[in-house]
């Protein structure tokens, strides 16, 4: 069976953003919950301290290899969290992550949050997704 997305926006300017308020998903069979993805080696060891977009990056290439083991992609994503310990410096590179959505066609429904802190200190951001097939 096939999976169907449907848009729920009431209004228009998460869409600009590269999100949707809501997302109806119907016919799905599997579903993927991935944890947090960081700006990790394969090792586990941190990478790219100080620089928001090699981490946004590297946490995207790891949530991609994620969803990858899981027969999956980007374009499976239904719901994104990203948490970040600064949403200014993050919003300056917001378009490594908006780039990488577009490429896939796929707007998830989102929440950003800043926190103090990720659980290795020199981790700035951690995304988190919910991806169907």
């Amino acid at each position: 069976m096939a999976m169907d997305r449907s848009a729920v926006n009431p209004w228009t300017w998460s869409v600009e953003l590269g999100f949707n308020q809501g997302e109806i998903v119907s016919g799905h069979t599997r579903t993927l919950y991935c944890a947090g993805q960081t700006a990790t080696s394969g090792d586990g060891k941190p990478q790219h301290a100080g620089d928001m977009a090699a981490q946004l990056a590297l946490s995207l290439d790891n949530l991609e290899a994620v969803l990858g083991e899981a027969g999956m992609s980007l374009a499976n994503l239904v719901r994104l969290n990203v948490y970040t310990t600064d949403v200014d410096l993050l919003f300056q590179h917001y378009g490594v992550l908006a780039s990488r959505l577009g490429a896939a066609r796929v707007a998830p429904t989102s929440t950003m949050l800043g926190v103090t802190r990720l659980a290795i200190p020199t981790l700035m951001v951690e995304l988190e997704g919910t991806a169907v097939a």
